[in-house]
């Protein structure tokens, strides 16, 4: 069974990630479940973590946040917590242009012992829906963030414990030089 788990429900209108305004979180958390029953995943940076691929249909359901930065793009930088007990640390975002369109939507599940280990379970569930993230046409593959990187890396507060390759650290880097979310202006 999926679940819905607490961090996934920031992201709604207004917060700069993906979102839908169309699906609830409970039809998001069932469809996640059907398609990884069918097969529709990939597994994530770790054991426990895995990545499932949205059905095609429903890909217009999902807001991508995301636009590429180019001269004219204006960008503003934010000291910020995702939440209580975390480390600040330093959000980029674009004031302005266009969201591009998502290409696809792929949702994050963690399974019950990954969750457990830092006390990030919501349910019993055996897996979890923590993030949603709609991905522009044109990009095969999303790499992690370089901050969640860090502080998964680093085992810090709101981190999952795991290693990077230095291939995957300079990916993340590369990728999110040229790609930002748009600031929803709230």
């Amino acid at each position: 069974m999926v679940a819905i788990n607490e961090f996934v429900k920031r992201q709604v209108k207004g917060s700069g990630k993906t979102y839908s305004d169309i699906m609830t979180f409970k039809e998001i958390a069932s469809h996640a479940e059907e398609q990884m029953e069918l097969g529709y995943y990939k597994e994530g940076y770790r054991d426990g973590v895995r990545i499932v691929s949205c059905d095609t249909s429903l890909v217009h359901n999902f807001y991508c946040p995301f636009i590429k930065i180019n001269e004219q793009t204006q960008l503003n930088a934010k000291w910020i917590k995702r939440q209580d007990g975390e480390e600040p640390y330093i959000q980029i975002r674009a004031l302005n242009g266009a969201p591009l369109p998502a290409g696809k939507v792929e949702y994050i599940l963690y399974r019950h012992d990954v969750l457990v280990e830092n006390n990030e379970q919501s349910t019993d569930a055996e897996w979890e829906l923590i993030s949603i993230q709609a991905i522009p046409v044109g990009i095969e593959h999303f790499p992690i963030g370089p901050v969640t990187m860090m502080r998964n890396q680093l085992d810090l507060i709101g981190g999952t414990k795991a290693n990077y390759l230095s291939e995957q650290w300079a990916e993340s880097v590369r990728f999110w030089q040229h790609y930002a979310a748009l600031d929803s202006g709230e």
